[in-house]
């Protein structure tokens, strides 16, 4: 049975088991039959011990997150993470936690309860939290403190990275260390004679108020620097300081008070969202899939050699082919790089730079494509040349082989329609630079076949990637709603904002970069040739001409050439160009625009409903299938802040009768680029 404690008893020694698959994730169901159990076995002379740990892989990995949108809609009663913890550390018999797997969350808020802690080697334990806009509600900010010391809880909690169970054991989380049978190594820590030991009385690793003020200070400006305007690493690293200062059960108090205030807050609801939201994306029903155990890459350009490289870091063997010897010979020593460059900062072994390496195979003429399960384009984004490489790959590639194309833009029917297997056609749209970046488009073209995208949802997965399903439309989800949130920038330009003034509005509400950065970043030739394709497919709202324009035809495509909306030095550094000023207010001169001032919530109002109304413009014309799809695009593809939800998120926490009247109110003013989407 799911959901429950299961007990057995094992000589003198009572063994609870968390049973609640696939992490044990604490519900209140079973803390609450984890306290009873424990008062019962307090009763029974018998029992002299009670050993505590998880069903499966994971010992607990973190509360039940289903359960807190429903207690702030007042769906459910709050529930008393605090004191049915504390049945835990209260037991009058010792109790050891067999950390049989992960212990995060509350999971290690659990653990550290118990009076003594054996983990398996290969366990993580971790206070990821705040990655939910959340702080420790269970007492963890007040144990871990006692248990690692103050610097490393602040780093902890701050910033929510796990420990190895080495590491744990290091810091003075875990007790002991097993690579057999944890059970059997807790009962002979019983037999030496394991006492109750309260994590709650350990005093020795905290500092003094003023010691824990100047370290908590630091790690707030840290903060505010690494997570902007979110609230939740602040109020963790504040309850953590509490404990140099406060008794056991005040620190207690003001945890619950400020995890409250968290699990209230706009920003725990926005990445609770975003939480669901990927784990919803990408979902398929179909009779069967094909796991690929081999692929293909075609182009060995920095697009290619970053998706040969997702294939290696998930164990696919990949072949990387080129029309280029030298840039199959370059993109090989990029390759070697960049995994030196993660193994310098302590994140592979050598050993695994040279597993992936051995992984990737440069070939020349498609050689060997015949064996792939599938082969990704990744070629330059031109149709006419997609669609020549598409007859060469259906011609080579075997019978059931999938092939899919790396477009951003194109349209995925066109590019099939040179095969004779387009139902094993589809877009496969990897974010730049593929090795690094989470999100994956995967783009059903009218032919592909539901086991064809299954398959590539699937291999998607495997490569660790955030997968989205997306209709085929002119730039699919992300790039098509990144358009008119452009071109809004460029608008405010011509009509009197700075480039500064702009892109600061945005950056300072959350955004990684402002969209005229953005441009440069990318590069404003690429964003011209989007725009002319996007002219060309018959795009509606798409402008004719904009001043970036000008920029194009001066050659400042951006960073790479020093110039662009900005100036950049040798090390890419921006810095204000007042001869964009310049030409921006003469070109607005020429074409009659009014000027006006801007302050940043006008900015800001129009950048961002622009976003929403083509999210809900691609909802209602089934390129998305659900608004929270268009939220995982933007955050995990366009620095969207994941904070605030994504877009259609951020527009249902307006109200989407008040962001209807707006538009509405700019349709009026300005004209059909502010058509309301209905998509409710």
């Amino acid at each position: 049975m799911s959901n429950t404690v299961v007990s057995s008893h094992l000589g003198d020694c009572l063994l609870l088991t968390l049973d609640n698959p696939p992490v044990n994730a604490l519900t209140r169901e079973i803390l609450e039959q984890l306290a009873a159990a424990i008062s019962e076995a307090a009763k029974q002379d018998a029992i002299q011990a009670i050993i505590l740990t998880g069903a499966g892989k994971a010992f607990v990995g973190g509360a039940d997150i289903r359960a807190f949108p429903k207690i702030v809609a007042g769906e459910l009663p709050p529930i008393e993470w605090q004191s049915l913890v504390n049945a835990v550390e209260d037991s009058p018999k010792p109790i050891i936690a067999a950390i049989n797997g992960a212990a995060l969350g509350g999971g290690l808020e659990l653990a550290m309860a118990c009076h003594w802690r054996v983990a398996a080697r290969t366990a993580a334990l971790g206070q990821p939290e705040v990655k939910l806009g959340l702080i420790p509600g269970a007492g963890g900010t007040q144990r871990l403190p006692r248990l690692a010391g103050t610097e490393l809880a602040l780093k902890m909690i701050a910033f929510g990275d796990p420990l190895t169970a080495e590491e744990a054991l290091h810091a003075g989380i875990v007790d002991q260390l097993v690579d057999g049978d944890l059970v059997q190594a807790v009962i002979a820590m019983v037999a030496s004679g394991a006492a109750v030991r309260r994590t709650r009385e350990l005093t020795s690793k905290l500092l003094s108020p003023a010691e824990a003020e100047s370290l908590a200070a630091l790690f707030l400006d840290q903060c505010r620097k690494r997570m902007p305007s979110q609230t939740a690493p602040l109020a963790g690293i504040e309850c953590v300081a509490a404990t140099s200062r406060l008794p056991f059960p005040e620190g207690l108090a003001y945890e619950n008070r400020r995890f409250e205030e968290c699990l209230y807050g706009s920003q725990s609801q926005a990445l609770i969202h975003i939480f669901f939201a990927e784990r919803a994306a990408g979902k398929l029903e179909a009779s069967r899939l094909s796991p690929v155990q081999r692929a293909a890459v075609a182009g060995a350009g920095m697009m290619g050699s970053g998706i040969a490289m997702c294939f290696a870091n998930a164990g696919i063997p990949v072949l990387l082919t080129d029309t280029s010897a030298t840039h199959l010979e370059r993109a090989l020593e990029t390759i070697r790089k960049n995994y030196e460059a993660t193994a310098r900062k302590g994140r592979l072994t050598q050993a695994d730079v040279e597993a992936r390496l051995a992984l990737i195979q440069t070939v020349p003429d498609f050689e060997g494509f015949e064996t792939a399960d599938l082969v990704v384009e990744a070629v330059y984004e031109e149709l006419s040349l997609k669609q020549r490489l598409f007859l060469d790959l259906d011609r080579i590639a075997r019978p059931g082989a999938i092939l899919a194309t790396n477009t951003s833009t194109l349209n995925i029917d066109a590019i099939a329609a040179v095969t004779r297997r387009p139902e094993s056609v589809a877009g496969m749209h990897f974010f730049s630079p593929a090795n690094v970046m989470r999100l994956l488009e995967v783009v059903k073209g009218r032919a592909s076949a539901p086991e064809t995208l299954a398959t590539l949802l699937d291999t998607g997965r495997r490569l660790k990637k955030v997968c989205v399903l997306s209709g085929n439309c002119f730039g699919f989800i992300g790039n098509r709603m990144y358009a008119p949130y452009r071109a809004q920038a460029v608008s405010l330009i011509e009509r009197g904002c700075s480039v500064q003034q702009v892109d600061a509005a945005i950056t300072s509400w959350g955004f990684a970069m402002g969209p005229l950065a953005v441009g440069d970043l990318v590069g404003l030739d690429v964003y011209w040739l989007i725009r002319q394709a996007a002219l060309q497919a018959g795009l509606p709202h798409t402008p004719v001409t904009t001043f970036e324009d000008e920029l194009y035809k001066l050659g400042r495509y951006g960073q790479k050439t020093r110039s662009g909306w900005y100036l950049y030095d040798d090390a890419r550094r921006p810095s204000p160009d007042p001869e964009v000023e310049r030409l921006v207010r003469e070109y607005a001169s020429w074409q009659g625009i009014e000027q006006r001032q801007w302050n940043e919530r006008e900015i800001r109002e129009r950048c961002l409903l622009a976003l929403i109304n083509e999210g809900g413009r691609l909802l209602e014309e089934g390129i998305a299938e659900k608004p929270s799809d268009i939220d995982i695009v933007l955050v995990h593809g366009f620095g969207f802040p994941a904070w605030r939800g994504g877009p259609m998120h951020y527009a249902e926490s307006l109200g989407l009768d008040n962001v209807r009247r707006r538009l509405d109110a700019l349709y009026d003013e300005e004209g059909p680029q502010w058509k309301p989407a209905l998509w409710r």
